[in-house]
């Protein structure tokens, strides 16, 4: 059994040394107020806020503090969130308008004070495994192929997704949306089958023509999709549906077909490549290694299931110039709040962002109690940040996973220096309104104390064991 963590945020502004920040319940604001919000891994606190004071300090450095440095930055945020499969939307759907609005709300707008402010979203194009059932856009009967892709239709994303995508938008229309396929049409693999086998080559452009109208079309709907990544997880074709496609194969799709049609169309949606574990940086390597695919690429994608979060860097290190994203890390119905938790902020917020990840996103949005929908042959155990039973909804460990960033990190902030100290681990902002927040993790069973400076002001603090904070200022 996992130890419980004790998390803790808080958002400090240190411009001029001058604190501003709107709480959640209305309280007389006063100069140099830090506001924390603590989620422990007991569940005794769930984003709860307190208060400390700033002080005028010359400390700078020391065993105990966590020193920020705003004029040393890294990358820009484009924000926290999760998969929105078509299981999920199908889910929100069915509740009553009046509770559907409350959720949305409470998700997605950046002004409710009781919301959580999701900032990103990923979908799936085409079906997910957390999809009632297997379908692509292009459904045909078995011998058929439809070059031209005249029967191609977003028929199925009309019912429930596309819909809730647009009251999302309506209610934060800044949000960003990455869209990763699943499977291409049966018609295109060498297996006629959803699951595993490849795209054949006769197919590519086809397919990447099928990718440029799916962006074009949910364009017609208002949708904007930001980035979209080749194939989720190209090295598992264990899942329903899935694909297999090794580093050279993706190269080629993008510099010979994906991105000249890209081009050809003048779609900006950025192309991300890999999406899938941090055991393998070397699939993304050699493929920026190749200058003519590099050229159409924006960055690269992984999950954690495997491997150790400083792929990231690794990456980063090899191709300097490319963008990082952090895509999927599912909780399970067998994992308890407190080792989820713990584990989750450690490497999936804290980890990601220190190596250089724009996003971190959560597998999956919602489930029901059963831990449907999902395909045959699907997840049958992937547990949502809800779940939600009839017109009802809970909140999961995914819920607060996410929300100890999203609700105090917004799309637009810049990861900033932060020093290390024993301990605790920990990762800070400078948001575009100027204010600093200070993201701690003291997975120990010990409380740690510390101070924290920036720009000549201090507070000191005790984080108590298993249990993470939020300071903003």
């Amino acid at each position: 059994m996992r130890n419980i963590l004790f998390i803790a945020f808080i958002f400090v502004s240190c411009a001029n040394g001058s604190a501003k920040v709107v709480a959640t319940n209305p309280v007389v604001e006063k100069k140099d107020t830090v506001f924390a919000f603590t989620t422990s891994a007991d569940q005794n606190n769930l984003l709860t806020k307190s208060y400390l004071s700033l002080a005028t300090s010359t400390i700078t450095s020391g065993a105990n503090n966590i020193a920020l440095d705003p004029s040393i930055m890294y990358q820009t945020i484009d924000g926290f969130g999760y998969a929105l499969t078509g299981g999920s939307a199908q889910l929100i759907n069915q509740l009553s308008a009046a509770k559907k609005n409350e959720l949305l709300q409470n998700l997605f707008n950046p002004q409710n004070a009781d919301g959580i402010a999701v900032s990103y979203l990923r979908i799936s194009i085409g079906a997910s495994d957390l999809d009632s059932g297997v379908f692509s856009y292009n459904d045909l009967p078995v011998g058929q192929e439809d070059l031209s892709l005249s029967k191609f239709s977003l028929g199925h994303d009309t019912l429930n997704l596309i819909p809730v995508l647009k009251q999302i938008i309506a209610i934060h229309p800044a949000i960003k949306i990455m869209a990763s396929p699943w499977s291409p049409p049966t018609w295109m693999k060498s297996n006629k089958n959803s699951m595993g086998g490849i795209l054949l080559a006769q197919y590519y452009n086809v397919y990447a023509q099928y990718l440029a109208k799916y962006i074009t079309l949910m364009k017609s709907y208002g949708i904007t999709i930001d980035a979209i990544t080749l194939q989720n997880e190209p090295e598992n074709d264990k899942n329903n549906p899935s694909l297999l496609m090794n580093a050279s194969e993706q190269a080629n799709f993008i510099k010979n077909n994906v991105g000249p049609v890209f081009q050809q169309q003048n779609i900006k949606t950025k192309i991300v490549l890999f999406d899938h574990n941090c055991d393998h940086p070397e699939y993304p390597i050699s493929i920026l290694n190749d200058a003519q695919a590099a050229s159409y690429v924006d960055g690269s994608a992984f999950h954690l299931y495997v491997g150790a979060v400083s792929a990231l860097s690794t990456v980063k290190a090899a191709h300097p110039s490319k963008n990082l994203y952090f895509t999927e890390q599912w909780t399970g119905s067998q994992g308890s709040f407190s080792g989820d938790f713990i584990w989750h902020v450690k490497n999936v917020i804290i980890g990601t962002m220190n190596n250089w990840s724009k996003t971190a996103i959560e597998w999956n949005l919602a489930n029901d109690p059963s831990y449907q929908p999902h395909t045959v042959g699907g997840c049958t155990q992937c547990k949502g940040a809800l779940t939600i039973n009839g017109d009802t909804y809970s909140k999961n460990v995914s819920y607060y996973i996410i929300a100890q960033a999203s609700k105090f990190i917004p799309a637009g902030s810049i990861r900033i220096n932060s020093s290390d100290i024993a301990n605790v681990d920990n990762v800070a902002f400078v948001t575009p309104q100027g204010k600093k927040v200070l993201l701690v993790l003291n997975s120990s069973n010990t409380a740690q104390t510390f101070t924290v400076s920036c720009a000549g002001k201090t507070f000191s603090t005790t984080l108590a064991g298993q249990a993470a904070t939020t300071y903003t200022w």
